[in-house]
C-alpha cells in the first residue's frame, strides 16, 4: 500500500509541476499550455486517489486533517475551472492554433498570435496552485 501512495503521490506532484512549470514557459505570452490544462485535471484525480488511500490506511486515533482536505479540494477545483474556462476563450479566439502548409491561407506553418483573453485566470490559476502548495506543506 505504501508503494502505490507514494506512486499516486509522485503523479500529484508532477500535476503541479505541470501547472506550474506551463506557467513559467508561457507566462509572457499568458496562455494557457495543454500540459497546465492536464496538470489540473491529474491534480483533482491523483488528490482523491491519495485521501481514499489514506483514509483506507487511517489509524483510527489519528485521523486525516478533514478540513485541510476540504480547503484543498475547493483551492484544487478553482484551479480547474480557470484552467478550462481560460482554455476554452483560448480556443475561441484562435490562439495557438497552427495552419498547416498548404491549408486555406496558403501559407506557411506559423503560430497565429493575438492576444488572450484568459491572461488573469491563467495568472490566478497559477496563483492558485502555489496556495495549494503552501496549504499542503504549512497547515498541520
Amino acid at each position: 500500500m505504501t508503494v502505490v501512495q507514494g506512486i499516486v503521490l509522485v503523479l500529484h506532484l508532477l500535476g503541479m509541476a505541470a501547472i506550474l512549470g506551463g506557467w513559467f514557459a508561457t507566462r509572457h505570452e499568458g496562455r494557457v499550455h495543454p500540459a497546465m490544462l492536464w496538470g489540473a485535471r491529474a491534480q483533482i484525480l491523483t488528490g482523491l486517489i491519495l485521501v481514499g488511500l489514506v483514509e483506507a490506511a487511517a489509524d483510527p486515533t489519528d485521523p486525516p486533517n478533514h478540513p485541510k482536505i476540504a480547503v484543498k479540494l475547493v483551492v484544487a477545483l478553482s484551479v480547474v475551472a480557470c484552467m478550462e474556462i481560460a482554455n476554452a476563450r483560448q480556443r475561441r479566439a484562435g490562439v495557438g492554433e497552427v495552419p498547416r502548409p498548404g491549408g486555406r491561407s496558403g501559407g506557411s506553418a506559423t503560430t497565429a498570435v493575438a492576444t488572450v483573453p484568459a491572461v488573469t485566470l491563467v495568472r490566478v490559476g497559477a496563483a492558485l496552485t502555489l496556495l495549494n502548495v503552501v496549504i499542503a506543506v504549512l497547515w498541520t
